[in-house]
């Protein structure tokens, strides 16, 4: 008891809908230092804009599916830190979680007592997930887009397909760092976008991607299926296949065109697929600590065939990304003995 009193913990609340911890201010600060522990904002919309405890995942606990999206995000192995408000919305969402089975902590007094404490709040709308590479530097993964993926390690800027547009969700890339990489995987208008490349474009910015798209744009390194390149001391880049297998869909994406990608950065490897179908050459993808696989057909992958790609390249971590309108419900259970944990993020 005395161990929670220093930490701000009280004891576990038990409530009509489930159980959780409590903690103020200073107790919500030490839990989120874990990299382990998921934090949850469950206001609306507008007010996760108007500001929010950095790399918190929003799902509002007054929407009718709820508890839907929550199972479908949310891992069952980590601890979620949840706040509101005032803690009154937040409470309710923890009780609901904790009846599920999750361990909750729910911050007292919510994000206006977090504010009170002078601690610091983004305005920045994108879910951000954090890694630690072999020498303790850090990599930030920010969820853009569809396929867009911005990537931070040790200063250095990463751009994945950016596209400033898709649907009637915007990227501002304007208001961002110039890159120091712009890798595309591909032409096609979802990852291939000349004008985002141009806004993110400094003086020291590699561009890197397939003959095609560098001979649309005119420029560019090129790396070929197969390709590896050492880009800096710590950091080396594979060009691996990605393809369509199903007959009918080749034509989207032809074999031997296309990249997908390893980025290893001081150890930590990412696969970054691309537009692909579970192609056999996923067999030869080893050591995979964070893979993105697509999720859309007839472009890339049905469920089913991503779970089958993920038991082949054995992430530790899976996003599903690339997804538009396909149900990704039930795919982090389905993975979960393969201990493939499946973070879901807004890369529809």
């Amino acid at each position: 008891m005395f161990l929670l009193t220093l930490l701000g913990l009280n004891v576990t609340t038990a409530c009509s809908q489930g159980k959780f911890e409590n903690t103020d201010v200073e107790g919500f600060t030490e839990k989120i230092k874990d990299p382990q522990v998921v934090i949850l904002d469950v206001r609306t919309e507008k007010e996760y804009q108007e500001g929010h405890i950095d790399g918190a995942v929003l799902i509002d606990v007054k929407e009718s599916d709820f508890i839907k999206k929550a199972e479908a995000i949310l891992p069952k192995d980590k601890t979620i830190a949840v706040y509101c408000r005032s803690g009154r919305r937040s409470a309710t969402a923890a009780g609901m979680l904790g009846e599920r089975g999750y361990q909750v902590v729910n911050l007292k007094g919510g994000i206006m007592a977090w504010k009170d404490a002078q601690k610091p709040v983004t305005t920045d709308t994108y879910e951000i997930d954090r890694f630690t590479t072999k020498s303790g530097k850090e990599v930030r993964f920010y969820a853009l887009v569809h396929a867009s993926i911005r990537m931070v390690y040790d200063g250095k800027e990463f751009e994945i397909d950016p596209v400033r547009k898709l649907g009637n969700r915007t990227i501002d890339y304007a208001a961002m760092p110039k890159a120091d990489y712009i890798l595309v995987t591909h032409e096609h208008g979802d990852h291939f976008d000349k004008e985002a490349i141009k806004l993110l474009t400094g003086d020291q910015t590699s561009f890197i991607t397939n003959p095609r798209c560098a001979e649309m744009a005119g420029y560019g390194q090129v790396m070929k299926n197969g390709d590896k390149k050492q880009i800096a001391d710590d950091i080396t880049l594979e060009a691996v296949p990605a393809y369509n297998n199903t007959p009918e869909h080749k034509m989207f994406h032809p074999k031997g065109r296309d990249n997908g990608y390893i980025l290893t950065v001081d150890g930590l490897r990412i696969y970054i697929a691309g537009d692909t179908e579970d192609i056999t050459e996923m067999n030869d993808i080893k050591d995979i600590d964070i893979a993105f696989l697509p999720c859309n057909q007839p472009y890339t992958m049905t469920p089913d065939q991503l779970i089958k790609a993920a038991k082949m390249v054995k992430p530790k971590v899976l996003f599903p990304y690339h997804y538009g309108n396909t149900n990704l419900k039930g795919i982090p259970e389905q993975l979960a003995n393969d201990g493939i944990e499946v973070r879901i993020r807004h890369y529809e």
